[in-house]
């Protein structure tokens, strides 16, 4: 009977669990408590925690060919997820703050500096062209567009990439504050902008339209993301497909948010994610982030001077594409000087720049190194 006993446990995953899947099951269990206690992006960070823990479960071989993820995995390897993701990022955006104010669109692409500096910090590093691209894309503190780019250039480096990206997003106001508060003075974050103008629903209806024909034109690669974006913000400003915007909204994208983030997780396996690349990723992500954050104030800086001061440098920080955690930021931080600044809907226009900005290097980086 203990031969038996012995034979089962043998065929049990406690018999194969070495010190390798118990790293990866703490692993796991952080993303999980820092997405339900600390609240750090809860809607990837619990998926993608989860998906951890089932591909480092001995035998249950779930991403090996015929396994449910393997299959669900298939919407990451051929880039249906992060376009859909987008769709419903679109139908829940409000791009007037960016049509009121277009010069908003030139924080956002500042605000992308992260990702050049950190493709070019990478290569010496050891990093391919293709993967330095992949980690560089981190900078615009997008995680979908980080996914698609991942899984196009360095699908070995998916599962770090994407932890980190989210994991930063996450981690925007511990991040950006100190940053925000070095590169500018008192005065400058006391800054009182004036309201926006109003705009017009023809103007609301264009707007998508014309950016999908024209950054599609321009970067044939942004296409799937920006296209999908857009189509999303149509469905909204249109007002006639409430029942597809709602569904873009909600459905599609808790779905596909599910999907993806389990499938992303699953990819961090042991063996491939316990390196020291993992690490150089990690610690290379931190830095894009902080160099985008930078770019974005810097050029915010440059507006407060050209404008005469009507424009508060802080809102270059929300040029990041983290949506809307980095206008928030950037509002919690004016108010900490004038608690009557109501910088919110002005820090928008950059925000939602952002995500614009970075599909549209993404493509780029595609187009380039692809």
């Amino acid at each position: 009977m203990w031969q038996q006993f012995i034979e089962f446990f043998q065929s049990t995953g406690f018999a194969a669990v070495g010190w390798q899947q118990c790293v990866m099951y703490l692993i796991s269990f952080t993303l999980i408590y820092l997405a339900v206690k600390k609240g750090y992006e809860p809607l990837l960070l619990i998926p993608i925690g989860f998906g951890m823990l089932l591909a480092n479960l001995p035998f249950a071989n779930l991403m090996d060919k015929g396994g449910l993820l393997y299959w669900l995995y298939r919407g990451v390897k051929l880039g249906i997820y992060p376009p859909l993701i987008f769709l419903g990022v679109g139908a829940m955006t409000d791009f007037s703050p960016l049509i009121a104010r277009p010069q908003s669109m030139l924080l956002g692409a500042a605000a992308q500096l992260g990702i050049f500096t950190t493709f070019l910090g990478a290569i010496p590093l050891g990093f391919t062209l293709p993967q330095a691209g992949s980690i560089g894309i981190m900078g615009g503190a997008d995680g979908p567009t980080a996914i698609f780019l991942a899984s196009k250039l360095a699908p070995e480096l998916l599962a770090p990439i994407a932890i980190a990206a989210y994991s930063y997003m996450a981690l925007v106001p511990i991040i950006q504050p100190p940053i925000m508060r070095a590169l500018t003075t008192k005065k400058e974050r006391s800054v009182v902008m004036e309201q926006l103008r109003p705009v017009s629903k023809t103007e609301l209806i264009l707007f998508p339209i014309l950016v999908a024909l024209l950054t599609s034109l321009l970067v044939p690669s942004a296409a799937a993301l920006i296209g999908c974006l857009m189509l999303g913000n149509l469905f909204r400003e249109s007002g006639v497909v409430d029942r597809l915007s709602k569904t873009a909204q909600n459905e599609l994208i808790n779905i596909v948010t599910i999907f993806l983030g389990t499938t992303v997780g699953a990819t961090a396996n042991a063996q491939l994610f316990l390196s020291v690349g993992t690490l150089k990723i990690i610690l290379l992500g931190l830095i894009a982030f902080s160099f985008s954050t930078v770019g974005g104030v810097l050029f915010g800086k440059l507006m407060y001077k050209a404008s005469g001061g009507k424009i508060n440098p802080l809102i270059g920080a929300a040029g990041v594409s983290a949506v809307p955690m980095a206008a928030r930021v950037a509002h919690k931080v004016g108010q900490e000087e004038n608690p009557g600044n109501w910088l919110l809907m002005h820090a928008m226009g950059p925000n939602v720049a952002g995500v614009i900005g970075s599909a549209i290097a993404a493509g780029i980086l595609l187009t380039t190194l692809g």
